[in-house]
């Protein structure tokens, strides 16, 4: 009875977006809603100087932009919500397509402004992939936007999903005068507030109510009667169970700079949004609310703490109860192990945590033993899919520049090659080392989090390479001659699994071709 009382309470969901959006912005808001902070920070701002509190790598704070997916934890109105903040930037996409495993539904933030862009539309393939309910939030409404129909037409032309808004802007721009919420009738007047929440929130049951002229005058009044009028017309009835479906995206205006309209989000998502889901082993479907703990590592972080090397696992709660001091069944390296720290998350600040249920995210003291995709239980043994790694589209070989510090480098590169900030491919013929990765970007981040965490200096250099394609054959001998007779262009990746690496789309055909007794992928997960 307890853990299903657990399960109802819990909404775990990431916060997805282009850059420049306002997604961080967003994020502490909410963060400023929950209670879990006082105050609120700028994520880039020469008038203050403290940080936006979902970005505290050092290069996040020099760049403005978040290149790690943050986990944070607050209560609203009885409800455990575990928020994820992932990186809009494309070149650290693949962090964000990981962490869109381990969350029941997304909220997507659009600028008003831009409207959407190539990056909101990759990140929509992904939730499509798993039907993951998705919530639109169109940002800055304080600025000069996009007509909001013209917007709500783009997002179900550009990402194939119908919406339905829940809240509509009395104006934009300049007069902007707040929100009509469609969902609880209610009018939300605009008051710039960086830092203070306000709840300006008026019943209005009747928009024919004259008393609306006395909030946002004649002209305003007249247009939203019409608008809401159409919207209802146009617009079906919101549908609690095709969201969920992830068939349609309920739509929010506000601006979250402004603490507006964040609320309004906040007391529907708690509402509807859904509790935590079954999720698939190579075996079953597991239910959440089977008494037997499971989980799975969606994310590692090397060096947290500076002061502390520490790598801390990221495990999302599937099933059962976790309990910290137990002994805990690790699929893949067929082991158990005492799970004697386990800590939850607000951004870097971490507290200890006794048990866990299934949506909360924890963090795991790890030595070593622990890579993203592996499978802790209380004895099962079927491993949680879906966390594969992609072909890069850039690859660079690594160069030691200090040969004093090899084992630095070497530890380096395999920390943070097991936290997914990009692959490693070592070749079979020679010493030869490869860093492939999503975005040009990676490598500054590398270069950077490698000096400064590990004391070890090396430069990239630019190899031209097509695809690294994961190898594989029923017939063992036949695989074998392949590697053999192909030995200078294999390699092996972190998970020590076989790798070709393919120099152009031509000849890979060519060779596969050649060879089709083997099979070819592009993801490591075949």
């Amino acid at each position: 009875m307890e853990l299903k009382k657990e399960i109802a309470k819990r909404r775990t969901f990431g916060i997805i977006s282009h850059p420049d959006a306002g997604k961080t912005t967003l994020t502490e808001k909410l963060l400023l809603f929950g209670g879990a902070i006082q105050t609120a920070g700028a994520v880039k701002s020469n008038k203050i100087k403290m940080h936006a509190r979902s970005d505290w790598m050092e290069i996040e704070k020099q760049r403005g932009i978040s290149v790690a997916t943050s986990v944070m934890g607050f209560n609203y109105r009885d409800v455990k919500i575990n928020l994820l903040d992932t990186p809009g930037h494309q070149d650290f996409a693949e962090d964000t397509y990981r962490t869109l495993t381990a969350v029941d539904s997304v909220i997507m933030v659009i600028d008003c402004v831009k409207g959407v862009e190539i990056q909101t539309e990759k990140l929509m393939e992904v939730c499509r992939m798993r039907n993951t309910p998705v919530i639109c939030f169109i940002n800055k409404l304080d600025r000069e936007g996009r007509d909001p129909y013209d917007l709500l037409d783009e997002i179900e032309e550009k990402l194939n999903i119908q919406v339905r808004p829940l809240s509509w802007p009395i104006s934009m721009g300049k007069t902007f005068k707040g929100v009509y919420s469609l969902y609880n009738k209610s009018l939300h007047l605009f008051q710039p507030s960086k830092s203070k929440i306000e709840d300006t929130g008026i019943e209005f049951n009747d928009l024919n109510d004259p008393a609306l002229e006395e909030h946002i005058g004649e002209r305003d009044a007249a247009q939203l009667r019409e608008d809401v009028e159409l919207v209802d017309g146009v617009y079906p009835e919101f549908d609690v169970e095709a969201y969920l479906r992830g068939e349609v995206a309920p739509v929010f205006f506000g601006s979250a700079v402004n603490n507006f309209g964040v609320r309004e989000l906040l007391d529907c998502f708690i509402e509807f949004a859904p509790a935590p889901k079954s999720r698939e082993t190579e075996e079953r479907i597991v239910e959440p609310t089977e008494d037997g703990f499971s989980g799975f590592i969606f994310k590692i972080h090397a060096n947290m703490d500076p002061n502390h090397r520490n790598r801390i696992a990221f495990i999302r709660v599937c099933s059962g109860k976790f309990e910290r001091g137990k002994n805990y069944y690790h699929v893949r390296l067929d082991k158990k192990f005492r799970i004697s720290n386990a800590t939850a998350f607000m951004a870097q600040e971490k507290e200890n945590v006794e048990e866990a249920f299934p949506g909360d995210i924890i963090g795991l003291y790890d030595t070593g033993t622990m890579k993203i995709g592996d499978t802790l239980s209380e004895g099962e043994k079927g491993m949680y899919k879906g966390i594969p790694s992609f072909s890069p589209e850039i690859f660079k070989e690594v160069i030691n520049k200090d040969a004093m510090k090899t084992k630095q480098l070497d530890k380096g590169l395999n920390q943070l090659m097991e936290e997914g900030v990009a692959q490693l491919f070592s070749y079979e013929l020679g010493t030869k080392k490869v860093v492939g990765t999503v975005g040009a970007l990676q490598f500054e981040v590398i270069q950077h989090r490698l000096k400064n965490e590990y004391g070890a200096s090396c430069e990239f250099m630019p190899m031209n390479l097509y695809k690294a394609c994961w190898i594989s054959s029923t017939n063992q001998k036949k695989l074998n001659e392949f590697v053999e007779s192909k030995y200078r262009h294999i390699a092996r990746d972190k998970d020590d699994k076989l790798v070709f690496m393919a120099e152009s789309r031509a000849w890979l055909t060519m060779v596969q071709d050649n060879f089709p007794e083997i099979d070819f992928h592009f993801t490591s997960e075949f």
